[in-house]
C-alpha cells in the first residue's frame, strides 16, 4: 500500500513545527525550562524503560547509553492493553501486529533467496556454501551467535563508526565434515520459516546432526519428537508441538534481544543527535525507504554511519522498536507523529498498527482530529471510518471543545447525512445552537445555512417550544439581524414528516441478520418454526422518539425449520448449527450449515456428535465452539465440541464441570464467558465462569439475579446481561433486571431495566449499542415482537421498532453483505 504525502491544514503544521522546535530545544537545553508535556513524554518512555530493564543500540550526543523499551518483554499476549501513566493519566496502549513474524520472515527469506544484505557465508567440507544474515541465524544457533559476538566485539573495540565507504562487511564460517548439505539447508530452512518441511526419517539423522553441531536446540528438540512419534509411543504423542508462528515468533524475540545486546549491528543511524545502532536487513525487511537505501546501491549502503536530520528521534524509536517486535506503544498524545513518520519511511508493519488504533481506540474527543488528519493524508478508509464514528456518537462529539472548532461546511455535511444519529432532532438543533454561540459575531450569517440541516418536521411540539424559547432573532452587524424562527415554524407546520426528505435512514456497514425461531401459539399444532433469515437493512428515525427498523429476507436454511440453535459468523461466514424443528422427543438436530454471503450459497457440513439444542454457538481463534445444550427433553448435557474448518470436522474439548442449557456466552479479551442457565435440575443459575477449551471452568463472581434464557453480549471492555426467566418458588417469572460485569473487577453493577420482558430473545452490539430482539414474556406466555437498544452513554433502552417473522427462540448476529443487496 502506498501512500501521497499531503500537506496538513494550517493548524496541524503549526502545531507539529512548535512540537519539533520545542523537542530541539530539550536536546540542546538539556532538558532546561521545558513544557510539561514533554517532561510527561520523558516520564512515559522512562517508565518503559523501566519495566524492561535492557540496553538498546542507542545512544545520545555524549555518547553515554540510553534504555530503550521492548527486548525482553513476554510477547504471548497479543491485545491491546493500557497503561495509565503520571497524574494526568495519559494512557499508553501496547499495540501489536499478530501477522508481523510471518511478514518479516517472508521478507528476510525473499533477501537470502536474492542474496540481498547477506553477510556470513556456511562452507562445507566438499565445497557448498550458503549465503544467510548472520543475525537470523544467530537468534535459532548458539554456534553462529558466539561467533557473531565475538566479531561484534572486535568491531566495537575498532570504534566501527565512521562514514568510510565499507558497504557489508561479509565473513565465513568453516563447518567441517560433521555438518553435510541436507543437514545445513533444513537449519537455515528452519531459521527462515520456522519449520523443516523435508523432515523425514530418511534425513532425519543428518538434520539432527547439523542442528547438534550448529547448536539449534529448538530445531534438535523437533526432530527428538519426531522420533519418538515414529517409535510409537502413544504416550509421547500426546506431546505438544511448538506451532510455525510460535516458532517464528521465539525468533524474533532472539533477533530483538540481539539488537539490545547490540550484536552485530552493522549501521548506526543518527537522528537529531541521537545515535541507533541497528541491523541493516531488520530495517529493510520492514521499511521499504531502509529497504531502497541499502540494496539499491545508494551511498548509504556503504556507510556504517547514516544521518537521518529530518526526523525526531521519538517516532523513529517507536518504529524501529516495531521493526524487531512488531509492537507500538501509542497514545493520542503521539500517534498522529508517529504514523507521518511510518508513512515517511514506509514503515508498512508499524502504519498499520498505527491506523488500527486509530479506528479501534477513537473517541468523542479524538474522532475530529482523525478525521482532519486522513483527510489531509488521503486515507479514504479512515477518514470514512472517522466521519462515521462523529454521525453514530454526533451528541457526544457536539459536546467537546474540538466541535467548536468544526469550519460551518463541515458541520452542515454532518447534519444534513441522513447517517446521523441523534436521540431526537432537537439535539441537533441544540449542537448548532452551541456552535454559533462559541463566535456568534463571526457565525450569525451562517446560521440560516446551517438550520436548513435541522428536520424540524421530525420533532414533537414539546420540543419545537424550545426552538421558539431561544432567541433565534440576533443582531449580527450593526442594524442587520438574522431571522430563523420564521422559516422554522414554517417548515415545522407545514412540511411532510414521512418524507424520505425529513427522516433520519442509517445503514450500517454490517447488518442484525435474524436466523430461524418460532411464534408462540397455544395450539401446538398450529406453530410454524421458521426456515427463514431477515436482515436489518437501515434503522430509520421518525418524529420525536419513533424508531423503526427495515426487515428484508434474506433467504432460507437449507434444511428443516430451526429454533434455539447456535448461530456464529466466521471469517465472513454464517454458521447455523443443531437445534429443534418441533417440540417432540426426537425432533433435536445435530446438522451444521455454513453460509456465503458473497456467493449468496449453502454449504452441508459435517454433524457435531451430540444433539443440541437450547445452546450457543462462539468464535474463538478461528475455531467454532458448541457448549452444552439439551440434548433431549429435560435432559442437558455438559460436553464441548470445537469445528475445524480446515479439516471440516468436529472433536471434544474440555467439558463444562456441570450439565448446562439456556445460558449466554460471549467472548470478551480471547476468553469465553458463560452466564446463568439451567442446571441438570432446571434451576436458574447465578454463576458467572469463563471456559477454557484445555483448562475447563474457572467461575467468577456471581450476578446478583439468577437467569436463563437471557442475552449477554461484550461492550467496551464489560459484558452486558439481559432478559430471561428466573426462579419463584416453584414457577419461572420474568426477569427485567440488567446487570454488567467489569471482568478487571470480578463485580456486577446493575443498569436499566428492561421496558419489557425478552425471553428466549436474540442479541447483538451494533455499533456500540446493545441489541435485544424479540422474545416472549413467560407471566403471560405473549410474544415480544419488539426491538430494544441500550446505549451505554446515555444508559437507557430505547424502542426500535418490531420484528418481521419470528419471534421468540431466535438467534441473531452480525454480517457484511454486498452492496447489491443492500440497494
Amino acid at each position: 500500500m502506498e501512500f501521497t504525502r499531503r500537506y496538513l491544514p494550517m493548524e496541524w503544521e503549526e502545531r507539529w513545527r512548535r512540537e519539533k522546535e520545542r523537542r530541539k530545544r530539550v536536546i540542546e537545553e538539556g532538558g532546561e525550562g521545558i513544557e510539561q508535556d514533554n517532561r510527561e513524554l520523558r516520564r512515559i518512555m522512562a517508565y518503559n524503560d523501566s519495566r524492561m530493564g535492557l540496553t538498546s543500540g542507542r545512544e545520545n550526543k555524549e555518547g553515554s547509553e540510553v534504555r530503550m523499551s521492548g527486548a525482553s518483554q513476554d510477547r504471548t499476549g497479543e491485545h491491546m492493553s493500557d497503561e495509565a501513566f503520571g497524574d494526568e493519566g495519559h494512557n499508553i496502549h501496547t499495540c501489536c501486529s499478530k501477522s508481523y513474524p510471518k511478514e518479516v520472515f517472508a521478507a528476510l527469506k525473499e533477501f537470502r533467496d536474492s542474496s540481498l544484505l547477506t553477510d556470513l557465508t556456511l562452507t562445507l567440507e566438499n565445497g557448498n556454501s550458503f549465503h544467510v544474515h548472520s543475525l537470523i541465524l544467530a537468534a535459532v544457533s548458539g554456534f553462529i551467535l558466539e561467533r557473531l559476538k565475538e566479531k561484534s566485539g572486535e568491531q566495537n573495540a575498532e570504534q566501527y563508526d565512521s562514514n568510510e565507504d565499507v558497504g557489508v562487511d561479509r565473513w565465513s564460517v568453516h563447518l567441517g565434515t560433521r555438518v553435510d548439505h541436507v543437514g545445513l539447508r533444513a537449519v537455515v530452512e528452519f531459521a527462515y520459516t520456522g519449520v523443516v518441511l523435508s523432515l523425514n526419517k530418511d534425513i532425519m539423522a543428518q538434520i539432527k546432526a547439523a542442528a547438534q553441531v550448529l547448536v539449534v536446540p529448538r530445531l534438535v528438540e523437533l526432530c527428538s519428537k519426531k522420533e519418538r512419534t515414529k517409535e510409537g509411543d502413544s504416550a509421547k504423542k500426546e506431546e505438544r508441538t511448538i506451532s510455525i508462528p510460535e516458532q517464528m515468533k521465539i525468533t524474533l524475540q532472539s533477533i530483538e534481544q540481539l539488537w539490545a545486546d547490540r550484536v552485530g549491528c552493522d549501521v548506526t543511524l543518527n537522528v537529531d543527535g541521537t545515535f541507533f545502532h541497528v541491523h541493516r536487513v531488520i530495517l529493510a525487511a520492514s521499511s521499504d525507504y531502509f529497504r531502497g537505501m541499502f540494496t539499491c546501491g545508494m551511498k548509504e549502503s556503504r556507510q556504517t554511519c547514516v544521518e537521518l536530520p529530518f526526523l525526531l528521534a521519538p517516532e523513529f524509536e517507536a518504529l524501529l522498536g516495531c521493526s524487531y517486535s512488531g509492537i507500538v506503544r501509542l497514545g493520542w498524545e503521539s500517534v498522529f507523529e508517529i504514523t507521518c513518520t511510518a508513512l515517511q519511511l514506509q514503515f508498512q508493519p508499524a502504519l498499520s498498527i498505527c491506523l488500527n488504533f486509530m479506528q479501534q481506540q477513537i473517541q468523542a474527543d479524538s474522532c475530529l482530529d482523525v478525521a482532519s488528519f486522513a483527510e489531509a493524508y488521503g486515507m479514504s478508509d479512515l477518514l470514512e471510518e472517522a466521519n462515521d464514528f462523529v454521525l453514530r456518537n454526533f451528541r457526544e462529539v457536539s459536546a467537546t471543545a474540538k466541535f467548536q472548532d468544526l469550519p460551518a461546511e463541515k458541520l452542515l455535511d454532518f447534519i444534513c447525512c441522513d447517517g446521523l444519529y441523534v436521540p431526537s432532532e432537537l439535539a441537533v438543533f441544540r449542537a448548532v445552537i452551541s456552535w454559533i454561540e462559541a463566535d456568534p459575531e463571526e457565525r450569525l450569517p451562517q446560521a440560516g445555512l446551517l438550520m436548513t440541516g435541522v428536520r424540524f418536521p421530525l420533532m414533537t411540539f414539546r420540543e419545537f417550544r424550545e426552538v421558539r424559547a431561544i432567541n433565534l432573532r440576533m443582531e449580527c452587524f450593526g442594524d442587520k439581524e438574522v431571522e430563523l424562527y420564521g422559516s422554522a415554524l414554517k417548515e415545522f407546520g407545514f412540511s411532510l414528516p414521512k418524507s424520505q426528505d425529513y427522516c433520519r435512514v442509517r445503514r450500517p456497514k454490517d447488518v442484525v441478520v435474524l436466523v430461524g425461531g418460532d411464534q408462540l401459539n397455544p395450539d401446538m399444532g398450529r406453530r410454524i418454526p421458521s426456515r427463514e433469515l431477515w436482515f436489518a437493512n437501515s434503522l430509520r428515525s421518525g418524529t420525536g422518539l419513533v424508531k423503526e427498523i427495515e426487515w428484508r429476507r434474506l433467504g432460507e436454511i437449507p434444511d428443516k425449520p430451526k429454533f434455539r440453535h447456535g448461530v456464529a459468523v466466521m471469517e465472513g461466514m454464517l454458521y447455523v448449527v443443531g437445534g429443534c424443528y418441533f417440540y417432540a422427543k426426537d425432533d433435536m438436530m445435530k446438522s451444521a450449515y455454513r453460509y456465503d454471503p458473497v456467493k449468496d450459497s449453502w454449504k452441508r457440513l459435517a454433524d457435531m456428535h451430540e444433539l443440541r439444542s437450547n445452546f450457543s454457538v462462539v468464535v474463538l481463534e478461528e475455531r467454532l465452539y458448541a457448549i452444552g445444550g439439551d440434548k433431549e427433553i429435560n435432559a442437558n448435557i455438559d460436553s464441548v465440541e470445537t469445528y475445524n474448518p480446515d479439516t471440516d470436522s468436529w472433536s471434544f474439548v474440555q467439558p463444562l464441570d456441570q450439565a448446562l442449557s439456556g445460558y449466554a456466552v460471549a467472548v470478551l479479551n480471547e476468553g469465553i464467558f458463560i452466564s446463568g442457565g439451567f442446571n441438570c435440575k432446571y434451576v436458574c443459575l447465578v454463576s458467572m465462569f469463563l471456559y477454557h477449551p484445555e483448562r475447563g471452568t474457572t467461575y467468577l463472581a456471581d450476578m446478583t439475579n439468577d437467569r436463563a434464557q437471557h442475552c449477554m453480549e461484550a461492550l467496551q471492555g464489560h459484558l452486558y446481561v439481559a432478559g430471561g426467566v428466573c426462579n419463584l418458588r416453584k414457577f419461572y417469572t420474568d426477569q427485567q433486571a440488567c446487570e454488567v460485569y467489569d471482568p478487571v473487577a470480578d463485580a456486577w453493577t446493575a443498569f436499566a431495566s428492561l421496558p419489557v420482558p425478552h425471553v428466549g430473545a436474540a442479541s447483538v452490539v451494533l455499533e456500540e449499542k446493545f441489541y435485544v430482539l424479540g422474545g416472549y414474556c413467560q407471566d403471560d406466555y405473549s410474544e415480544s415482537g419488539l426491538v430494544h437498544r441500550f446505549n451505554p452513554s446515555t444508559q437507557r433502552w430505547e424502542n426500535m421498532g418490531k420484528l418481521s417473522g419470528a419471534v421468540t427462540d431466535i438467534r441473531a448476529c452480525l454480517l457484511r453483505l454486498p452492496q447489491h443487496l443492500r440497494q
